[in-house]
């Protein structure tokens, strides 16, 4: 996986996922720059994790054209990312990947943010993560928990 020294821009999804199994300040223990837009913070409804920074848009007119296919805050995140230079998304929606991915955005999910902060030695394992996560109604395929658990030497 890429090191991430880039600016670490996150959808709601990852920030709800995180807090949803114990690990809302996670962000802030493995990137040195994180930044949500102020749609983001008002879907997340409650003070974001520590060391997160609300940034808005300035491209209004991209953020109201990806309004049409994806949600408020995706297409904020995914605007945000457009204009930050070097920086890396954080977002779990697969419609919403698809959209970042024709603009060239690097991005990953929570879970590559969990296999991440393993290799940073910040938590100890991925695989009770993935259990709490799936617990939650998280959903992902058997084949990535599979791929990520050989990637992080659990399986």
């Amino acid at each position: 996986m890429k090191p991430f020294r880039k600016i670490v821009i996150s959808d709601t999804s990852c920030l709800i996922a995180l807090e949803r199994i114990g690990l809302p300040d996670l962000l802030s223990q493995v990137f040195d720059q994180i930044m949500t837009t102020p749609e983001v913070a008002a879907e997340f409804g409650k003070p974001l994790p520590r060391g997160i920074t609300i940034r808005p848009v300035v491209n209004k007119k991209l953020q109201l054209e990806l309004e049409t296919i994806l949600d408020l805050g995706e297409s904020s995140a995914i605007a945000l990312a457009v204009e930050t230079p070097d920086s890396y998304l954080l977002i779990d929606e697969y419609l919403g990947r698809r959209v970042a991915k024709q603009y060239d955005l690097d991005l990953t999910g929570t879970v590559g943010v969990l296999l991440y902060a393993k290799e940073e030695k910040v938590i100890p394992a991925v695989k009770p993560y993935l259990e709490q996560l799936r617990q939650t109604g998280f959903r992902m395929s058997q084949s990535l928990v599979l791929d990520v658990l050989k990637d992080a030497g659990e399986f």
